[in-house]
């Protein structure tokens, strides 16, 4: 039986990305505002023809990269044996991706923190100094939405929220199509009666599916 790491390291050799979409909810709060504006943005995706899944990361057993350096040689994490070995595969198969966070502290949560910096398998270096670097997920046509909400009113409060999703992915060769940022809501599904918000989150999934149509 093939393993989950030679299974994800024939993924990266051998398979072009699809354009399904894959969208992941970083908040620790079940059925919150942050898993609303998930389904929403996937609901705008799904209305396009396109094929969507999403996944929450309270329900991954994982942790943050230790800094090995073992993924240099293996090209993907193999230190490390849990719950990212089994959302790897749906990254690398999905063109399409979609981030949603909370604000905590200025910033995303630990869980998406630590999903985030678990990326950094797909990085190749070189020798030279400083380390000149490539992304194997780059020149394949990925895109990527973002949303991130908070209870206080302005883009001060929210911090670096939508900064430390979007540099990342950015470095990591996606596209950025859009994104959301939600202010002033905190009460748990708040967020349900807020037609106008939703309409945007709806439009924006709209727009991550019409580029990868394109």
């Amino acid at each position: 039986m093939i393993s989950p790491n030679d299974f994800i390291q024939e993924l990266i050799i051998n398979k072009s990305p699809t354009s399904q979409v894959l969208g992941i909810g970083g908040s620790p709060r079940k059925g919150g505002n942050s898993d609303i504006l998930l389904q929403y943005i996937i609901k705008g995706v799904t209305e396009n023809e396109i094929n969507a899944a999403s996944l929450h990361l309270r329900d991954f057993d994982y942790q943050g990269c230790l800094g090995c350096e073992m993924c240099r040689k293996d090209k993907i994490c193999t230190r490390l044996k849990d719950g990212m070995s089994l959302i790897y595969p749906q990254i690398i198969k999905s063109r399409g991706l979609v981030l949603v966070c909370p604000t905590h502290n200025y910033n995303i949560t630990a869980w998406m923190k630590a999903f985030i910096d678990r990326l950094y398998c797909f990085y190749d270096f070189d020798n030279s100094r400083p380390r000149g670097w490539s992304s194997r997920l780059a020149g394949q046509g990925r895109k990527a939405v973002l949303a991130a909400i908070c209870e206080q009113e302005n883009t001060e409060d929210m911090g670096f929220t939508l900064d430390a999703m979007r540099l990342p992915l950015t470095a990591l060769g996606f596209e950025i199509i859009g994104e959301l940022p939600v202010f002033s809501i905190f009460d748990k599904a708040k967020v349900k009666g807020e037609k106008t918000i939703l309409d945007e989150a709806t439009k924006l999934g709209s727009s991550l599916a019409e580029s990868l149509q394109s």
